[in-house]
């Protein structure tokens, strides 16, 4: 008898220290929050369960969506912790992948640089004098809008030599400038700076939201060449464009397509953001409709890469998420990615420009874009979250101006 007392006793012990094993480890391993479709429920292994105990907003008119508490049990009867759930409505978008022409025109003009001005009397710098920065965009001359440089040109050589009140927008904050030209040895009156008002090249469709017949691409905003900072958008077309080639890409050396315009209008520009840019742009046929993968959908591994390297529909090419990043940080840099496919590799020698916001399924769902390539090894590039881009189509859709 009392050998069976004993062994209940020690097996008793066993189980408590396994149980109390196994709520350390849940309460540790186990998010304190999950982010879901609100037609799924959330997956734990091995021994946990979970129950919905509280919820905290309802789901919307549909009946998707909404917030939650559940608790968490092992073996379904010991307590292990309380965790949030939020649960979203799956979207579905239209996959791109095709190449598309960006004209693009700043909303004011970029300072890209400055230079001395020859005077009769010696060298002279009336934009250094005046405090202008390179990187910095003059919105306003005189209290008047400028939106091109040829407005900027004439308001410096009709200036007569007499002050002129620049708005400037200084990474996001305002400064007022004052300027004062000075007349050159060939008898033009100059301000001794270099701007920039438009840029144009090629890029990759991303997705097509149907519901407002509108686009996301590239994956991360146009960048000035000379400054590197976001162009401020003023307005801008997508155009039709077609691949003609391509240089092909090497350690050290990434490559680039080829595109060529044409004049025909596909749609509008509306956003130049750093997850991409964004506007009206119908739909073409046979795009292919696919959801749109959460962030914690998302796992290191197999994967597809949706592109176009010539003047063929686009095309489905092996890659590997090799990391994932927090969407907190570097928001177009959320995952690195790696090409495996032969075909893609002999041809391109990886990534190329002009890829940026090429479609990547994984599972059959979106999971993000193709933003940029390593330098070093063309083969690998970043992307961002396929989510973080449908928010800001939708801050668009909904009247409002994505934060930056």
């Amino acid at each position: 008898m009392k050998r069976f007392f004993k062994a209940l006793s020690i097996a008793f012990l066993v189980l408590s220290i396994g149980a109390y094993s196994a709520v350390i480890y849940g309460a540790t391993a186990i998010p304190d929050e999950f982010n879901i479709a609100a037609d799924e429920s959330i997956e734990l292994s091995g021994i946990f369960s979970a129950q919905e105990s509280e919820r905290i907003s309802p789901a919307d008119s549909s009946g998707a969506g909404g917030e939650y508490k559940t608790r968490v049990t092992a073996l379904g009867v010991i307590p292990v912790k309380e965790v949030t759930v939020n649960a979203t409505k799956r979207r579905y978008v239209g996959i791109g992948g095709n190449v598309f022409g960006i004209k693009l025109y700043t909303k004011g003009v970029i300072v890209v640089g400055m230079d001395s001005v020859t005077t009769s009397s010696g060298s002279a710098d009336p934009a250094s004098a005046a405090g202008i920065k390179s990187g910095d965009i003059i919105t306003h001359i005189n209290d008047k809008p400028v939106l091109n440089s040829q407005q900027l040109t004439d308001a410096v050589e009709q200036s007569q030599g007499k002050e002129l009140r620049l708005t400037v927008d200084r990474n996001g904050e305002t400064a007022n400038l004052k300027l004062k030209p000075a007349m050159s040895v060939n008898g033009k009156y100059k301000a001794g700076i270099w701007v920039r008002d438009s840029s144009a090249g090629i890029g990759t469709v991303t997705f097509y939201d149907d519901s407002s017949r509108m686009f996301a691409g590239l994956g991360h905003g146009v960048c000035d060449v000379d400054t590197g900072k976001i162009m401020p958008l003023n307005n801008g077309e997508a155009v039709r464009a077609r691949v003609n080639g391509f240089y092909k890409s090497s350690a050290g050396n990434p490559g680039e397509l080829c595109g060529v315009f044409s004049d025909v209008a596909l749609g509008s520009l509306r956003v130049n953001h750093e997850t991409g840019v964004f506007g009206e742009l119908i739909r073409p046929s046979g795009a292919k409709t696919l959801p749109v993968a959460l962030e914690s959908e998302i796992k290191p591994g197999k994967a597809q890469m949706v592109t176009t390297i010539d003047e063929n529909e686009p095309q489905y090419y092996d890659i590997e998420i090799i990391k994932i990043y927090p969407s907190s940080d570097l928001s177009s840099r959320n995952m690195i990615i790696k090409v495996t496919d032969a075909r893609l590799i002999e041809k391109t020698g990886g990534i190329l420009r002009g890829m940026s916001g090429s479609p990547i399924v994984q599972n059959s769902m979106l999971v993000g874009a193709v933003t940029h390539v390593f330098v070093n090894d063309p083969q690998q590039g970043y992307a961002i979250f396929a989510g973080r881009m449908l928010d800001t189509l939708d801050t668009l859709k909904n009247g409002e101006r994505p934060a930056a």
